[in-house]
């Protein structure tokens, strides 16, 4: 993984990119790269690289070109499966001059086009500039897994990684919240792409491509989620039994880890949190790691989020070299402004802060690479939502059945304040809306509800903006057109997928607080074939009866330990609100939370936070917050200090520190200035 950055001048009357601009560009970037960096120049066209080498540590330096010199590409990302189309290439006539995955996308786009992307297995942001055709291309792998941003203005297309380098590049980009971006962060937890948190910045919209040629933009889409029709007998079903399916499942998963594990020149570790995810990719990855493999751990000062006990079961299962860390609340406080810089966007979670931690240890500990468990859920059926989504259908189609109501009460067994633990309360949030139990949304509405109670905080200006959208609506509308010739668990899946996968446990939990420490991740469970297999398997194979990930717990059976088989789903969670309120807390939340800055920000109200904060404060002692305060309290906080990091403060990237291959591009900015 890399960071990657350019400007492109859209006409041939615009400014060219200056040299200044792209360094601050990578400057910003620098921990996502901080082994190599790289420049390119032309009249139109400036691209610039941060790299963390990975893969042919030697030969692998980045932008690169075609042997024409004319085509230019900037990469981040790993192709799992550019061996393979490296032969298919060679065998056409193209030769390479690097053992690199990212000349293998340059040939591979040469000779299909934009079809190229549809043989990739990986994970990448990527930008093309033909030189001769004044075309730009930007593409993004299917999930997301890798960030881009692209932002228009004043004649020129500005693209990096993170939004922060853009920003460094031109003082003239507007920096300002965008009530779109905003309103549905208050809605889904995150933004859904092309819409980002900022005024005039998109995101690249996962398994999409942008095209630049002539002044005019085209985007289009290689892929999309797909899962077989309900009706009739689609050929795309699984037909074998669902002991066929647990053997396909391990046997998918065991090749898609050891790509993983062996596409790289450097050693890759584990994240481990003793669910039944990670701890069957550790069981698998171990038979690939030679003789050392390294695990990494998070623990809680807080005994109702703690997992050691299963996390070291499995670490000596695996014979792993295993690494913890040990987070308290004051930890997560410490460095919450650092995870809202990574993360470029409000979080109503504090869940990002300890990964945050995590990645720091595992980069101290030599570590580049490290293998997760993230996508099990989605492609699994591995959450409540999905379990809570069955369980409202079924009593949607006998709403006055009290027996159906009750099968509420095997939702959340987590949660110390559990929904379901009130019967009548329960009935009456879970109850509301049971006559749309078939429309699209129904499983998500609970959480989406909860989320933009929100929004109650919103100042007038805010509020005012909000009240003239419905991102449920928004989203729910351009749907594709087989959703509702797919079963409700496909469509919850595809929601969940769209939504909360994508744009917050890849992004904010993900691939920011991973290479915030330069730290890649890679995802077994999110390979192109692993995902094919879990899609077409029938339901009853992922969610039997509210049986989750059923099939997947067969096939983790023979190599995780049984404890971890059989324990009880517990998600990964943090101390949230109670992170900020103790009488030591550091003092940017008194500043961020103050009357003055809450104006400044204009999101929200300054009397309604009070109330919020003093109630949260009042509630700290006994640790009683409601789930609504909780996510309030994160939110505002993360809001603010988002405010004064990228748009009060209007940050730089000034760094101009020695570019290790720029000599011969500095050579063909004077041929072609």
């Amino acid at each position: 993984m890399c960071g990657i950055a350019g400007i492109v001048a859209m006409s041939a009357t615009a400014p060219p990119p200056s040299r200044e601009a792209l360094l601050r560009m990578v400057g910003a970037l620098a921990h996502r790269g901080p082994d190599e960096r790289g420049l390119y120049r032309d009249r139109r066209a400036g691209l610039a690289h941060a790299r963390l080498s990975v893969v042919d540590l030697l030969h692998g330096q980045q932008p690169l070109a075609d042997v024409s010199g004319l085509t230019w590409i900037v990469f981040n990302g790993e192709i799992f499966n550019y061996v393979e189309l490296r032969d298919k290439l060679i065998a056409l006539g193209h030769r390479f001059r690097t053992r690199s995955d990212t000349e293998v996308v340059l040939h591979a786009y040469q000779a299909w086009g934009e079809a190229a992307f549809e043989r990739m297995n990986g994970q990448w942001a990527v930008a093309i500039w033909d030189s001769a055709a004044g075309r730009l291309m930007l593409s993004r792998d299917r999930y997301g897994i890798c960030p881009l941003y692209y932002c228009e203005h004043a004649g020129r297309v500005f693209f990096a990684s993170e939004v922060k380098a853009i920003f460094a590049a031109e003082t003239a980009i507007p920096r300002a919240f965008d009530p779109a971006g905003i309103d549905q962060t208050f809605t889904f937890w995150t933004v859904i792409p092309p819409q980002s948190v900022f005024e005039g910045v998109k995101e690249l919209q996962p398994g999409h491509i942008r095209l630049y040629e002539g002044g005019v933009a085209r985007e289009t889409a290689f892929w999309e989620p797909h899962y077989p029709r309900i009706s009739g007998s689609d050929p795309e079903w699984f037909t074998g039994s669902c002991d066929d399916a647990v053997e396909a499942v391990r046997g998918a998963l065991e090749a898609a880890t050891a790509l993983r594990m062996v596409q790289a020149d450097v050693p890759v570790g584990c994240y481990l949190s003793g669910g039944l995810d990670s701890s069957l990719v550790a069981a698998l990855g171990r038979r690939f790691a030679g003789e050392r493999f390294q695990t990494f751990s998070l623990r809680f000062a807080d005994a109702e989020y703690d997992e050691t006990y299963f996390q070291r079961l499995v670490a000596a299962a695996t014979a792993s070299e295993h690494h913890e860390v040990v987070i308290s609340r004051r930890d997560i406080a410490a460095v919450f402004p650092e995870v809202v810089y990574h993360a470029e966007r409000p979080i109503l979670r504090t869940a990002p802060a300890p990964l945050f931690l995590l990645s720091k240890l595992v980069r101290e500990r030599g570590i580049k690479v490290v293998l997760t468990g993230e996508g099990a859920d989605e492609m699994f059926a591995g959450y409540d939502l999905f379990r809570e989504g069955k369980v409202r259908r079924f009593w949607g189609r006998q709403p006055a059945s009290s027996r159906r109501a009750r099968l509420l009460e095997r939702l959340y067994p987590y949660l110390s304040r559990s929904p379901v633990h009130q019967q009548a309360m329960a009935r009456q949030f879970f109850g509301r809306d049971l006559h749309a139990c078939d429309m699209p949304g129904f499983a998500h509405d609970t959480r989406w509800r909860t989320t933009s109670a929100i929004k109650r905080l919103f100042c007038p200006d805010m509020r005012g903006a909000s009240q003239h959208r419905n991102a449920v609506s928004e989203l729910l509308t351009p749907l594709p057109a087989e959703f509702s010739r797919w079963s409700f668990l496909a469509q919850d899946q595809y929601l969940e997928i769209r939504t909360l996968m994508s744009g917050y446990l890849l992004s904010s939990q993900g691939d920011r607080m991973l290479m915030a420490h330069s730290v890649e991740g890679r995802f077994p469970y999110l390979d192109d074939d692993v995902v094919a297999l879990a899609n077409s398997l029938p339901d009853a194979y992922k969610l039997r009866v509210l049986d989750e990930k059923h099939v997947l717990k067969r096939a983790a059976q023979p190599i995780v330990p049984p404890q971890v088989v059989a324990r009880t789903k517990q998600p990964y969670r943090a101390p949230n609100a109670l992170s900020f309120v103790d009488h030591d807390a550091p003092d940017y939340i008194r500043e961020a939370l103050s009357d003055t800055a809450l104006r400044a920000a204009n999101v929200f109200d300054p009397k309604s936070v009070a109330i919020l904060l003093g109630k949260c404060r009042s509630n700290a002692g006994d640790g009683d917050l409601s789930n609504s305060d909780n996510m309030a309290l994160v939110g505002v906080l993360s809001t603010q200090i988002l405010h004064q990091q990228f748009i009060a403060s209007r940050p730089g990237g000034a760094d101009k520190a020695k570019l290790r291959i720029d000599v011969d591009h500095e050579r063909r900015e004077r041929v072609l200035a």
